[in-house]
């Protein structure tokens, strides 16, 4: 394999990376973070997607990329004679062989499992042959024998035995207790075959049983259809005579209600002969009715009048009434406009008279208040002068005449009295002045007496200036009372018209008496005319009735007749209940034979078909165990194959573990004598897989630091090479990822001139270093930085022609090539 070049775009800290990879000695260098170990895993990204890649889709991103723009890696490589182009993003995946624009492959899964095929490896294969890094050239060192015999199993691909052989054991542990569990739940053989005969003789005695039972059937259902028809005879005349009662009950229960309605229709007949003796008196009463109703229907009208009258009067009375008391608040509502112009002209002088006042009293206020602040502010300083000058004179009487002058500064001397008497002076004019001023402070404290009478009068007249304002204000109010109160007025006399109105025009002359003695007679005239209304429709019914009695007359003999006629009958049909009787007993009994007869066949034959039901799960029983049986078989013989397999595994994985140590040193070997131009030919391990370097056929038995490198380095190329050839693959490409990280600056030089030496087995070796010092010895170099201003990580390329190179004459077109780009952002 040989990488061409690869693009980055928006992935991890690169915005847009181009790199075009040549033959040779690569160098990729940077400080740590910078973006190194990125691009390579970008190509493991570009060739086995997001499983090869640290963190998550969206950690991928560059955090500085546009919303919409799209993560991208293109690697480009030949293998095995074909060149291949990889396209993968997040969302998609192609790959074109051999410069095609149509991919052979257009997904994410597809693209993965076509490179891995043609690749021949898994992830894991891929990064422990091309990929190579100081951990891994370190591990062997640090683990002891059985560790360094499993991680060369492990990296070789033989830890799939031991997967292989652990899934055998499984299985094998499955069909363990799938036996173990079958032999446990399978029946017993001889309770099967027990269970079998038991149900085979169980069914021979059900089937004799249902046998006698049908025959007894068949005897009981001869006997009742013998008494079948004297039964259905016997029925046949019960119903008959049944029916002729019924019929005779109707008959008789006919012929009592035809002869109750004739004795009602003889009552009402008897009822109708006194009606005709009654009729013409009543009638004769009620003769006056028609008049008294007409003369209590006028009475009813002078009764309503009458009671109008009475409700308008009452209305005049109240209506004079209220006139009066209206007249009575407008006599005393007369003096109101006097009041209101009197009151109007006192509340004019109270007004001014209280301004005037509120003037003077805020101007006394103002000069009270202005005399004591004045008073305060002078007794103040004075305070102030008393303090300094007490000071300067206890000064002075500390010092005497060496005191300083308080003007000119020179001591006293013989001025000094002087000096001192006229501070004392000055503080006792200080004192009696405050002294004053301090009373005269105190004094303004008080309000003065003036400013109390001048505030008395203030607060007394605005009272008197409050009381003639609400005076005024009920005034004012009993001015608009007295308009009320005339309106009023003429409302109540035009209501009085009205009722005096209404009052002429009722009609005279209602009595009372002759009223409700009125009333009293009609009434007893109604009864009367009710009465003979009622007498007078039985008179009328008269004919109806004789008709109606000579009907049911009729009816009431011909129901009489059938009645005789009916008892007749029964009398002829000579059916008695001891007969009926005698009848049904021999047939009940001759039923529940055939009942118990039936009962017993039907019995029989369920037990016949319960025993055959037993003998089918019997023989059911027994076709599982067989079936079971041949389920075990089976698995017994599956168990035996895994076992076989297991041993088989385990042959060999020991034959694989005898054959890797002399492979591995033999391969190991020829890498030892390319990198030392053939001083060390020939690389052994011992037991624990310790390195030996043999001299002459012996056991070298001290290394120095840089042979220990070399010893860590074949041993790598070597594993590298049994994984590529395991693959099909040919070992062209070494990457070497931070492997000068713990080597000192002498073997780091050393390490380096030992890869120069693999020129003629590697096409391209890559190495990722912090280092910077590495880079003379390399043929061409990558440098990586990150551009804070910017935010992403930034590749520049540069070429340097080794003299021990043979690819030193393939020198690098740095900047027009398009290998040195400066971050672009999509």
């Amino acid at each position: 394999m040989r990488l061409i070049s690869l693009r980055l775009q928006n992935f991890r800290q690169h915005a847009d990376t181009r790199i075009e990879f040549e033959r040779g000695l690569t160098g990729i260098i940077g400080p740590n973070g910078s973006g190194k170990s990125t691009l390579l895993e970008a190509i493991a990204w570009a060739l086995y997607g997001t499983p090869a890649a640290r963190g998550t889709r969206d950690s991928i991103r560059f955090s500085r990329a546009l919303p919409r723009a799209s993560v991208r890696v293109e690697l480009a490589f030949e293998l095995a004679g074909h060149a291949y182009r990889v396209v993968r993003g997040l969302t998609n995946a192609e790959v074109f062989l051999d410069g095609s624009d149509i991919p052979v492959a257009s997904s994410i899964s597809g693209s993965t499992e076509f490179l891995q095929r043609r690749l021949g490896m898994t992830r894991s294969e891929f990064f422990h042959t091309y990929f190579t890094g100081q951990k891994e050239l370190d591990v062997m060192a640090a683990l002891g024998p059985a560790e360094r015999a499993r991680f060369l199993s492990r990296v070789l691909g033989y830890d799939r035995i031991s997967g292989a052989q652990e899934i055998a054991r499984e299985r094998r542990r499955a069909l363990m207790a799938e036996i173990n569990g079958l032999k446990q739940g399978m029946p017993d053989a001889d309770a099967i075959w027990r269970g079998v005969a038991d149900a085979e003789a169980r069914l021979a005695v059900a089937r004799t049983r249902a046998a006698e039972a049908e025959v007894a059937r068949v005897s009981t259902s001869d006997r009742l259809s013998a008494v079948a028809p004297q039964w259905l005879d016997a029925q046949t005349q019960r119903d008959q005579m049944q029916q002729l009662l019924a019929e005779l009950r109707v008959a008789e229960s006919e012929a009592m209600s035809f002869a109750r309605e004739v004795e009602r229709l003889d009552r009402e007949l008897d009822a109708v002969a006194l009606a005709h003796n009654e009729l013409a008196p009543l009638r004769l009463a009620i003769l006056p009715l028609l008049s008294l109703r007409a003369e209590l229907e006028s009475l009813e009208q002078l009764a309503a009048a009458d009671a109008r009258r009475q409700a308008l009067m009452e209305r005049v009375r109240t209506v004079a009434e209220e006139d009066a008391k209206l007249a009575e608040r407008a006599a005393r509502l007369e003096s109101a406009p006097t009041l209101e112009r009197d009151t109007q002209l006192q509340l004019a002088t109270l007004r001014g008279t209280l301004t005037e006042t509120e003037r003077t009293l805020d101007a006394e206020s103002k000069a009270w208040t202005r005399d004591g602040q004045e008073a305060a502010t002078r007794l103040e300083g004075l305070r102030g002068q008393y303090a300094e000058l007490s000071e300067q004179r206890d000064t002075l009487e500390g010092l005497g005449e060496e005191s300083p002058c308080p003007t000119c500064g020179r001591p006293l001397g013989a001025s000094y009295r002087g000096v001192l008497e006229l501070l004392n002076e000055q503080i006792e004019t200080v004192r009696i002045d405050g002294n004053y001023y301090r009373q005269r402070a105190e004094q303004l404290t008080a309000v003065p007496a003036a400013i109390e009478v001048m505030d008395e009068q203030r607060r007394a007249m605005q009272a008197e200036l409050s009381a003639a304002e609400r005076r005024l204000l009920k005034i004012q109010n009993a001015l608009t009372e007295a308009t009320q109160v005339a309106d009023a007025r003429t409302e109540l006399a035009a209501r009085l018209a009205q009722a005096t109105e209404q009052l002429a025009a009722l009609p005279l002359g209602y009595d009372a008496l002759r009223h409700r003695a009125l009333r009293d007679e009609v009434v007893r005239l109604q009864e009367l005319e009710t009465k003979a209304a009622r007498v007078g429709g039985l008179v009328e019914r008269e004919d109806v009735t004789r008709t109606e009695r000579l009907r049911v007359s009729v009816v009431r003999d011909a129901a009489r007749t059938k009645v005789v006629e009916l008892e007749r009958q029964r009398t002829a049909l000579g059916m008695d209940d001891t007969s009926y009787q005698r009848v049904r007993d021999a047939h009940e009994r001759a039923t529940a034979e055939a009942r118990r007869a039936e009962l017993d066949a039907v019995s029989a034959a369920g037990e016949a078909e319960r025993a055959r039901a037993a003998l089918d799960s019997a023989e059911q029983g027994r076709r599982d165990l067989a079936r079971l049986q041949e389920t075990l078989d089976a698995l017994e013989k599956d168990k035996q194959l895994h076992d076989e397999l297991d041993r088989a595994l385990t042959d060999l994985r020991t034959d694989l573990n005898f054959q890797l140590r002399p492979e591995l040193a033999t391969i190991a070997s020829g890498f030892l004598g390319e990198l030392t131009d053939g001083r060390y030919r020939e690389l052994e391990f011992d037991e624990d897989y310790r390195v030996l370097i043999m001299e002459d056929e012996i056991p070298k038995p001290v290394i120095s630091g840089g042979e220990e490198d070399l010893c860590n380095l074949v041993l790598r190329l070597a594993i590298s090479q049994m994984i590529a050839e395991r693959a099909g693959q040919a070992f062209s490409l070494l990457i070497l990822d931070e492997v000068f990280g713990s080597l000192d600056e002498g073997r780091r030089a050393n390490v380096v001139d030992l890869l120069r030496n693999l020129h003629g087995r590697f096409e391209q070796v890559i190495v990722i270093t912090h280092i910077e010092q590495v880079q003379e010895g390399l043929d061409r170099v990558l440098m990586v930085e990150y551009d804070d201003s910017r935010g992403c990580s930034v590749v520049r390329t540069s070429a340097r022609a080794h003299s021990g190179d043979p690819f030193g004459t393939a020198a690098l077109a740095a900047e027009s090539s398009g290998a040195t780009l400066s971050p672009v952002h999509a």
